[in-house]
């Protein structure tokens, strides 16, 4: 069931400037605080403060302009990896719709895809603004998934490892489920975005003050997740990486459930296998007492399964796919 009041997630302060380094007693004590917390829970709230006010403003000031560009316009993000390019208009998920940049933290690339989208003469604060995020909070998802492979005793894949992923940054739009002539009933809540676990590796998400993001605890409770301040993120583990550290950090289920007329608006930021790259649980971390959880899968083709062939219980998705 749903919990109505607010859980707090642990927070973890990653805002520590230049001391922050790996070796250092802050980076060893910050590092135990992350395996804790995602082998409990599988999320945590980022306190960081590397990305400026003005850019954090920017950000919800660029998706506002880009979710009022006409359908036909946002049609024009496609992609031939599912879920990557535009998605809206669905009939069971009709408060949501959203846009997918691939390896929006290079400026090249981002530029081709504002140019298809303002033909014109492109857009270049958004662009700006837009590469300027995800450049800076890629470089959080570095740290954390340095501590991730520390923790475990891997270390030694870490290049291996990143040199392996992509990112994808993805804006999102939810409706709120009243009308403006409709009361404010509070109490009305509509599903946003149905119940799943990301596939990814590590997500790093960004919201205004609307609330709805819900995640699911190992018990099975659902819990409304609130971020203490603005400049916090939601970092949450992906099954990719669940399955490469055997384990070793929990994917929760989440959803997005929304209520009253206010829109809300959202970032995440994907760390992605790149397509041909085997994700695969390092020798080191299978053993007696840790048993191979999964087969050797290439997430592209299994997003391209998970597409078409969906299963019907949204905790067994990987499992369903290749597990052991």
């Amino acid at each position: 069931m749903a919990i109505e009041t607010a859980f707090r997630l642990p927070i973890i302060d990653f805002s520590v400037g230049e001391v922050l380094k790996p070796g250092t007693p802050e980076w060893n004590t910050v590092r135990t605080q992350v395996r804790q917390a995602l082998e409990e829970f599988g999320c945590f709230e980022a306190q960081c403060d590397k990305i400026p006010i003005y850019i954090r403003k920017g950000l919800f000031d660029a998706l506002e302009e880009l979710f009022q560009l006409p359908l036909q316009t946002k049609q024009r993000n496609v992609s031939k990896m599912p879920f990557h390019g535009y998605i809206g208009q669905s009939h069971a998920l009709p408060l949501y719709e959203s846009m997918g940049f691939d390896e929006a933290n290079i400026l090249t690339k981002l530029e081709t895809l504002t140019t298809l989208l303002w033909p014109n003469n492109g857009n270049p604060t958004f662009c700006e603004t837009i590469h300027s995020y995800s450049e800076q909070l890629s470089e959080l998802d570095g740290m954390i998934r340095r501590m991730i492979l520390e923790s475990l005793g891997v270390e030694k894949y870490l290049e291996e490892h990143m040199d392996s992923t992509y990112y994808l940054l993805r804006l999102m739009k939810y409706k709120g489920p009243l009308g403006p002539a409709d009361h404010d009933e509070t109490s009305k809540r509509q599903l946003g975005l149905k119940a799943h676990k990301d596939k990814n590796m590590v997500t790093i998400l960004y919201q205004n003050q609307i609330e709805g993001l819900e995640v699911q605890t190992k018990n099975e409770d659902w819990v409304s997740i609130k971020p203490s301040s603005s400049d916090s993120f939601i970092v949450m583990i992906g099954e990719s990486l669940h399955a490469w550290a055997n384990g070793g950090v929990h994917a929760p289920n989440h959803r997005v459930m929304m209520r009253g007329k206010e829109e809300r608006y959202s970032v995440a930021l994907f760390s992605m296998p790149k397509a041909g790259y085997i994700v695969k649980a390092p020798e080191e971390l299978v053993d007696e007492d840790h048993p191979l959880l999964f087969k050797p899968f290439d997430l592209a083709q299994f997003l391209h399964f998970y597409h078409y062939q969906p299963p019907k219980k949204p905790s067994s998705d990987l499992s369903y796919y290749c597990g052991l």
